[in-house]
C-alpha cells in the first residue's frame, strides 16, 4: 500500500492522541471530515493541511510529500519560537497547577530557579 496524505493526517492525529472529533474540532471541521479524510473519500483543503502544520508544529513538506519519513513529521522549531509557543498553551490552560507554576517560575529569585530546575531535570530525566 502506497501512503498518502490522508495516511499523514491519521498519523498526526493518532501521534496526538486525539479523537477524529477531537482533532477535528481543533481544526475546525467536523469529525465526519476527519473520517473521510482518513478513509480517503475526501481530499483535504490547502487550509486545512495549513492549520493541521500549524496547530500540530508538523513539517508541511512531510504532510504533503512523505519527504524524510516520520522521522521528517514535525517542523523543528528554535527555542526562541518553542518557548513562545509553550508559553501560549500553558497561558490559556484553567489547570490551577499549571497557573500556579507559571507564577511561581516568573517570581521567584533566581538562586531559588537553579534549584528548581536541577530537581526538574532530575525527576524529567532530562540532562
Amino acid at each position: 500500500m502506497i501512503e498518502d496524505i490522508r495516511d499523514r493526517i491519521g498519523k498526526v492525529r493518532e501521534h496526538a492522541k486525539k479523537s477524529q472529533e477531537e482533532f477535528g474540532a481543533i481544526l475546525g471541521v467536523t469529525k465526519s471530515t476527519i473520517s473521510l479524510l482518513e478513509t480517503k473519500k475526501r481530499e483535504p483543503s490547502e487550509r486545512l493541511l495549513r492549520d493541521i502544520c500549524r496547530e500540530f508544529n508538523v513539517n508541511e513538506v512531510w504532510l504533503r510529500t512523505g519527504e524524510g519519513g516520520t522521522d521528517s513529521m514535525f517542523a523543528k522549531l528554535d527555542p526562541a519560537d518553542r518557548y513562545s509557543i509553550n508559553l501560549g498553551t500553558l497561558s490559556s490552560s484553567e489547570n490551577q497547577f499549571i497557573q500556579n507554576a507559571v507564577n511561581y517560575l516568573a517570581e521567584a529569585e533566581p538562586n531559588k530557579l537553579k534549584v528548581l530546575e536541577e530537581f526538574m531535570k532530575s525527576c524529567l530525566g532530562i540532562k
